[in-house]
């Protein structure tokens, strides 16, 4: 044991975080994220359950020829079938064939689940958790037992769930895990239980895993480690059924930098922030902007007394650096602005400005008005960058606009009603050449942006590697029907960097349009 850290990670975003509704993992997937846990320095990472499903049992396989560098990986499986033996147990057979060092063995705690959910008795659900986890140490296996359910068996028969896990014990577990399975648990009996289950049991190892359906996983690990648990069980960016498990991302900087406890090479640290963006990536689902440490926005300032406080001294509103998670401080505009964010954000673009200059004042009027109007900067940084460079008249022009037409109709039936196809139609010219282009799409933002890339490929051929990867409306005064103003923000990538753009009028089409237009005149002033 002493080979782990203070406090052992054990990463389950593989087999509990793939069970967040929406998500799906291809066996590549899981390669990929396994790889990275292991970059990182993750202990333990768990794969998946071999025998389940035949993605599981490729992955293990796949490994075994393409073996991490430092992680252990772990298979995961429910003790053996109540009225058979372990070593006749077949579910048993690909956990064995997964071939690695550790296994862990999820058992039931809690007395209703025995009779309601196994339908056995007390005494064989003790016989089922002794014969199991004796039969891996037998084949030469580490066994992590996860006591399910712990704590809320603890709470309606703690005799019982005591046994369990002096059960486990006998038969050779080398770490037990208790459960907050349900996630109801809060941190005072986390903390009161492990020091209880402490004091039977002297110093066998004793792990945490915690739900986060009252919104107080990452409390209730960390209470659990106060009171004396060495190893954290939880999931990148907080994946997990129903509400999520405790996320990792918030759960090791509080560890590692709040209360001091090691659970990663201090080297190893900074890659927290990348490695939940790319996990996030991965599963392609989007990252919370708000999550703590990691967030793009954890350490974005947005009123003008915050952003000049922070100029002259970062922890006025910062509790730690963020390079130390690998995040960035971001100066947010918006119409709370100062010219302290004005000159920082200039900062951060490259631009030389003084605050004597003319055209901080004229940066920060244009926010306020257009903000006004129903533009909103803080989410569109690109944009704000374009408006900054033509306040300065540093603003690349590539372009001539002409003007655009959209033309949509029904095509085929399908299950939901008739298909609907757009041709958009977008006239330009460059350096005095003229282009009349149009182009098909699913929809009419599909076809212009199609449009327009067509229309100026051949003139600037890096925008074949542009592509939208996000479209988000908002209608901003409702009330007003049919002819409300509406906000399109519009996120594009070249495949190595994304950046946002806004457009805001009555008329949808109009406002994505001027949204697709800053995007590709973005794209072009970074190549």
């Amino acid at each position: 044991m002493s080979t782990f850290p203070a406090i052992a990670i054990y990463d389950t975003t593989l087999r509990d975080g793939a069970q967040t509704e929406g998500l799906s993992l291809s066996v590549e997937d899981k390669l990929q994220i396994a790889y990275k846990l292991d970059r990182l320095g993750i202990p333990f990472i768990e794969g998946g359950w071999p025998g389940a499903n035949p993605k599981d049992i490729e992955f293990f396989a796949r490994l075994q020829t393409e073996p991490l560098k430092h992680a252990q990986i772990v298979p995961f499986c429910m003790t053996r079938r109540a009225g058979i033996k372990a070593s006749e147990e077949r579910m048993f057979e690909p956990i064995l064939a997964a071939n690695t060092n550790w296994v862990t063995l999820v058992g039931k705690s809690w007395d209703l689940h025995v009779t309601e959910s196994l339908r056995t008795d007390l005494a064989e659900n003790l016989e089922m958790i002794r014969d199991s986890i004796s039969y891996f140490c037998a084949s030469d296996r580490l066994v992590i037992y996860d006591a399910e359910h712990w704590f809320d068996g603890y709470k309606h028969n703690p005799q019982y769930a005591l046994q369990t896990l002096e059960t486990a014990i006998q038969a050779g577990a080398e770490w037990l895990v208790l459960c907050d399975t349900n996630g109801g648990s809060m941190p005072s009996e986390i903390s009161a239980t492990i020091s209880q289950v402490r004091a039977k049991f002297g110093n066998i190892p004793l792990g945490i895993h915690t739900h986060n359906d009252a919104g107080v996983a990452v409390a209730n690990a960390i209470a659990a480690v106060e009171a004396g648990a060495t190893m954290v069980q939880g999931t990148i960016n907080g994946y997990g059924e129903r509400c999520g498990n405790a996320n990792l991302c918030t759960l090791i900087p509080n560890l590692q930098l709040k209360l001091e406890r090691p659970c990663l090479l201090e080297a190893n640290l900074d890659r927290l922030t990348e490695i939940s963006r790319q996990v996030s990536e991965i599963v392609n689902l989007a990252p919370d902007d708000h999550a703590p440490y990691v967030g793009l926005s954890a350490f974005a300032h947005k009123g003008g007394m915050h952003v000049s406080a922070v100029e002259r001294n970062p922890i006025t509103y910062e509790h730690i650096a963020p390079n130390l998670v690998g995040n960035n401080r971001r100066i947010v505009i918006s119409e709370q602005s100062g010219l302290s964010n004005v000159l920082s954000k200039a900062a951060t673009f490259g631009i030389d400005l003084s605050k004597e200059d003319p055209a901080c004042k004229q940066i920060l009027h244009k926010i306020k008005e257009l903000e006004q109007l129903g533009y909103q900067f803080e989410a569109a940084e690109a944009s704000f960058e374009l408006l900054m460079r033509d306040a300065i008249n540093n603003r690349p022009h590539f372009f001539d606009l002409g003007g655009f037409q959209v033309h949509c109709e029904s095509a085929a039936e399908t299950g939901l009603g008739k298909e609907v196809y757009a041709l958009a139609t977008v006239k330009l010219s460059v350096n005095g050449k003229e282009k009349l282009t149009a182009a098909e799409g699913n929809g009419p933002v599909s076809a212009l942006d199609a449009a327009l890339r067509k229309a100026l490929v051949d003139f600037y051929p890096a925008i074949a590697n542009f592509h939208l990867t996000d479209y988000k409306v908002r209608i901003l005064n409702g009330n007003a029907g049919t002819n409300a103003k509406t906000r399109v923000l519009i996120e594009s990538s070249n495949g190595s960097k994304r950046w946002t753009t806004v457009g805001v009028s009555s008329n949808i089409i109009a406002a994505s349009y001027q949204a697709l237009v800053e995007s590709i005149e973005y794209g072009l002033m970074t190549i």
